[in-house]
């Protein structure tokens, strides 16, 4: 009889921790699908939901031992061994994963870039495409998607590209024998032909052969930064081969078997009507860059509708007079169908965004 009244006891201390474990593991299930769902509706909050499933994680554990059916001596040293395990991985880990969680809260904080932003980061240059607690993505001009670890960012210098404009510059070295003042007056033209603002041009250096001009100006489009590029390149070499300015390398020059009345200078051609303006068109190189910027702008225009809503609810609450519930209820109706609007944007932005991954 003894036996079978312990049998029933330890089977139902085994019931009662295989019960607990699913339940924690079926919770943190319902926690991780809310919260993707979440995600699905509001933009930017991959990043939160990782810390949270983290955390969440950590105390199921927690909740798993301090609930099951045992004496306290053996769940002191389960206890124990977890704080070793952690300890141990925090120590082996701190240069990795410990490390690039720290610079993820630490670059989140910070707020320097955000989605949509132009970064170069040592030899990478893109547009960030994604931003989580331990790696940030962006989209290179080649349309392809480069990882790097926060660690990687928060160690090495970062260039944000100011979305109030950047400075667009090309340099070119021109013989001694070409007044200076005839160079800067083509390549100020070449610059503000194709519409950069505040146009300047500098000597940077005085070479042994040659003069080092460097032509610049702002761009205020700087999502078209790689094609405005190449489009002042392109500027500067016909301004100069119209303005019969030879560029073509002194060694050349002395070096020559030619008439020296000969000038090497394409002919003039008209251009295509239909030629493309852009040569590095923004839609192609850097959709998912173009995709989570507009994702960036939904959420903070979610965030304010959010607010504003919370605000005119209190509002209707808060009326005295029927006038002015009834202008506080219309103004929530209006902000519930923006809000509605938006989180259906959101949603089939994601839909393409998987469509074009899948």
């Amino acid at each position: 009889m003894d036996s079978l009244l312990n049998l029933l006891v330890s089977l139902k201390s085994v019931i009662w921790g295989a019960a607990l474990v699913v339940g924690v593991i079926v919770v943190l299930g319902i926690v991780s699908r809310f919260l993707q769902r979440n995600a699905a509706k509001v933009a930017g909050r991959q990043f939160r939901n990782q810390i949270i499933m983290t955390g969440a994680s950590f105390g199921g554990l927690l909740i798993v031992i301090l609930g099951l059916p045992i004496d306290s001596t053996t769940r002191g040293q389960l206890l124990a061994l977890i704080g070793i395990i952690i300890s141990a991985g925090i120590a082996l880990s701190s240069s990795t994963i410990l490390g690039n969680a720290m610079a993820g809260i630490m670059l989140k904080t910070l707020r320097n870039f955000h989605s949509g932003d132009f970064i170069k980061v040592g030899d990478y240059l893109g547009r960030v495409t994604e931003r989580g607690l331990f790696h940030t993505e962006i989209q290179t001009p080649d349309r392809d998607l480069v990882t790097l670890p926060n660690l990687f960012l928060a160690t090495t210098p970062v260039t944000v590209v100011r979305s109030s404009g950047t400075i667009v510059s090309a340099t070119v070295s021109l013989g001694y024998d070409i007044p200076h003042t005839k160079i800067e007056e083509l390549l100020l033209k070449a610059a503000t032909d194709i519409g950069l603002q505040d146009a300047f041009v500098q000597v940077i250096d005085l070479g042994d052969f040659s003069v080092n001009y460097r032509v610049a100006g702002l761009l205020e489009e700087t999502k078209k930064l790689l094609s405005y590029r190449s489009r002042l390149r392109t500027s500067v070499l016909d301004f100069l081969h119209h303005g019969g300015v030879e560029i073509v390398s002194p060694n050349f020059q002395n070096l020559r078997d030619y008439d020296p009345k000969k000038y090497f200078i394409p002919a003039p051609v008209r251009a295509k009507k239909d030629q493309p303006v852009d040569a590095a068109p923004v839609d192609v190189v850097f959709d998912k860059a173009e995709e989570a910027e507009t994702l960036s702008a939904l959420s903070i225009e979610q965030s304010e509708h959010e607010a504003s809503l919370k605000d005119a609810r209190q509002a209707v609450k808060d009326a005295k007079e029927d006038g002015d519930r009834e202008k506080a209820e219309n103004q929530v109706t209006e902000l519930e169908g923006k809000l509605e609007e938006l989180a259906k944007t959101v949603a089939e932005t994601r839909e393409k965004e998987k469509e074009k991954d899948s």
